[in-house]
């Protein structure tokens, strides 16, 4: 996703003045233009970077790093990435470098970091001098709750951009990495960066851009399974690439496989094009290694629970991931909005297209789910049934609009509990502006009375240049004039009443034009519950549509849905359900407790702990369980069936 936003012009001109004068010229314009290749007068730096990566440290979980820089006598700058694409935001962690040490002419160099930017490092290149020895550490996280676990004893992940060190004032692309990795013995690897050589443990690839280098990670393992998803002999073939933690979780069915493949075909009859030499899924299947969905142009990284395909009738929400994933490669790495585009990685991105780039992509993650059939009808309708709850539910559209939470991933930078988010809003870009793409869909299909729809935008704004790679800059003018030429309309408005307004309704007008409209049931489904019960690693129970918690497994009150029965009772976040009408909570007390109070007058009283206190609260709550679910609209035809259909 994961993935995964801000417009601050005069800290990106700041950083601009900074970096042009470094070590060698960088000639920039302070707008990229029409395409990447000319936003710089290309400048190669002085010679290849090589670097050598050692991943087999799996029982500390540190990857040891070597480099060598050819350099000149004299003041050099260097970064570690900090903007790191996919992720919008200043997600570099410096933090995790350790033992960090530079050499030349057999000695060592003294360096120092700026007070104000943690991912630069400056020192003074001695004379005679023709090449810089690098080293350090890469600290990964040890558990979850210190990070995104990255080294386990069955699968590792290589992100090139906490491992590499680069020389400011130049673009990234021209920069040339030769790279080495050494896995542990008998491990296999994955990536879009195919090796040059493998030599026992030792994988060599070949020199590349700084650029492909950061956008090509390797996922490694002892039990790897590929599947090629195109037919034999493909011009730009699609693989399937397993790592789980046991041999049996890379079991898949015939019929299971056939939908990975029908994933690709649907997406090639959407867009009509193809952006890449070849492409990868890395998808890991593990209790223990970090779930992950991060896009990259000719790969994703993707990590699921490992019963993916053992409870295939079940849980469909992780089936919408490679969707999603994949089409990015289309929507924002081939596809890029102009101001999120870059020179390095040192650069601030800005995000306020995320709407279109993260948005829609969410829209036809959820589409091509559906017509690959990694998803079923009644999945795929209960999944818009639990995304337009959810932006009915959301208060904080009042102050907060749907443009402003592009600026999320800088504010928010993915970390921390997030205990108000439909008061505070959060990426909320994703779901909602999806409703907002379904409605413009269903506009196209009225207004053409059937004829087009936005699958035609699919196709004229991302199929263009069937077999480019290279990036293609876009702005707001540029997604109304495509949507234009599809069907005339004021686009313009439309977009903007979305993105500008402060509700207070939802956006489900698409919904309805779809012939469906929100409703609940008393009841969960087999999918609701099967969601519940593989939550994460805390699980827990929904009852936001009732008296408005997520309750986690062990009883914690993970979310509180603000101005809801529990929150005007005085509930709060982070308070531990201790019992439910003086009984011991379980998820079951708690259910039958608010099935009693519906038509009744007695509240619902709850013992919760805070710290060391208890006390009770009374919930008054009477109207039942409430699970979402689509209904249909009468006298409207079943669009939102045809959507989803196969192609």
């Amino acid at each position: 996703m994961p993935c995964f936003r801000l417009a601050r012009r005069p800290v990106w001109l700041a950083a601009f003045v900074l970096i042009t004068g470094l070590n060698a010229p960088l000639h920039a314009q302070s707008q990229a233009p029409a395409t990447p290749a000319s936003a710089t007068q290309s400048t190669p730096y002085l010679g290849t970077l090589r670097l050598a990566v050692d991943a087999t440290d799996l029982d500390h979980k540190v990857f040891h790093v070597r480099q060598t820089l050819p350099v000149r006598p004299g003041p050099l700058t260097l970064y570690l990435p900090r903007w790191i694409p996919g992720q919008h935001a200043p997600n570099g962690e410096a933090a995790r470098v350790a033992g960090l040490q530079f050499r030349a002419n057999g000695a060592r160099v003294n360096w120092q970091r700026d007070p104000l930017d943690t991912n630069t490092f400056r020192l003074e290149v001695p004379q005679g001098a023709k090449e810089l020895e690098i080293s350090f550490d890469t600290l990964t996280p040890l558990t979850r709750d210190a990070g995104r676990v990255v080294m386990t004893p069955e699968i590792l992940g290589v992100q090139w951009y906490e491992l590499v060190l680069y020389p400011a004032g130049y673009a990234a692309r021209d920069i040339t990495v030769e790279a080495q990795l050494r896995l542990p013995e008998g491990w296999k690897q994955a990536s879009a960066f195919r090796p040059v050589t493998q030599k026992g443990s030792l994988v060599s690839y070949p020199a590349v851009t700084l650029e492909t280098l950061i956008d090509s990670p390797v996922f490694a393992g002892i039990n790897m399974r590929r599947i090629e998803l195109d037919p034999a002999g493909a011009k730009r073939p699609v693989t399937l690439n397993l790592f789980a933690d046991t041999p049996e979780q890379l079991q898949a069915s015939e019929e299971q496989i056939e939908a990975h493949r029908s994933l690709v075909r649907q997406a090639d009859r959407l867009f009509g094009a193809r952006h890449y030499a070849h492409y990868d899924f890395l998808l890991s299947l593990s209790e223990t290694y970090g779930g992950v969905g991060l896009e990259h142009h000719q790969s994703s990284e993707n990590g699921v629970r490992p019963n993916y395909f053992k409870d295939w009738s079940k849980a469909s929400g992780p089936r919408e991931l490679l969707p999603h994933e994949y089409t990015h490669s289309w929507n924002g790495k081939f596809r890029r909005p102009r101001d999120l585009w870059t020179p390095h990685y040192n650069t601030p991105m800005q995000d306020s297209l995320l709407w279109l780039y993260e948005g829609q992509t969410q829209y036809w993650g959820r589409v091509l789910a559906a017509r690959s059939g990694l998803v079923s009808p009644e999945l795929a309708r209960e999944g818009w049934a639990r995304v337009a709850a959810w932006a009915s539910q959301n208060s904080g559209r009042a102050w907060r609009n749907l443009q402003d939470t592009t600026n999320e991933p800088v504010i928010e930078q993915r970390a921390g509990e997030d205990p108000w988010r439909n008061w505070r809003r959060s990426y909320d870009y994703y779901d909602e502006a999806a409703l907002v793409w379904l409605e413009a869909d269903m506009l196209i299909r009225e207004r053409s009375k059937g004829q087009r729809s936005l699958d035609d935008f699919a196709r004229a704004f991302f199929g263009v240049e069937d077999g480019r790679v290279d990036p293609l800059l876009y702005d707001f003018d540029d997604i109304v004039r495509t949507l234009n030429g599809v069907q005339p309309y004021d686009w313009a408005k439309f977009l903007r009443d979305h993105l500008d307004s402060h509700g207070p309704d939802a956006p489900l007008a698409g919904l309805e034009h779809s012939g469906w409209k929100l409703g609940y049931n008393e009841q969960q489904s087999e999918n609701q519950r099967a969601s519940e019960e593989g939550g994460g690693r805390r699980g827990g129970q929904d009852f936001s549509y009732s008296i408005g918690v997520q309750i986690a497994r062990e009883g914690q009150i993970q979310q509180v849905v603000w101005d809801g029965p529990a929150f005007r009772a005085g509930v709060a976040p982070m308070a531990t359900l201790v019992a439910v009408n003086q009984r011991s909570y379980t998820p079951e007390v708690l259910k039958e407790a608010i099935t009693r109070a519906k038509g009744s007058k007695d509240p619902i009283d709850l013992l919760v702990k805070e710290g060391d206190r208890y006390r009770t609260v009374r919930v008054n709550y009477h109207q039942g369980l409430r699970y979402p679910a689509l209904q249909r609209v009468d006298g409207r035809a079943d669009t939102l069936s045809a959507i989803l259909s196969l192609r």
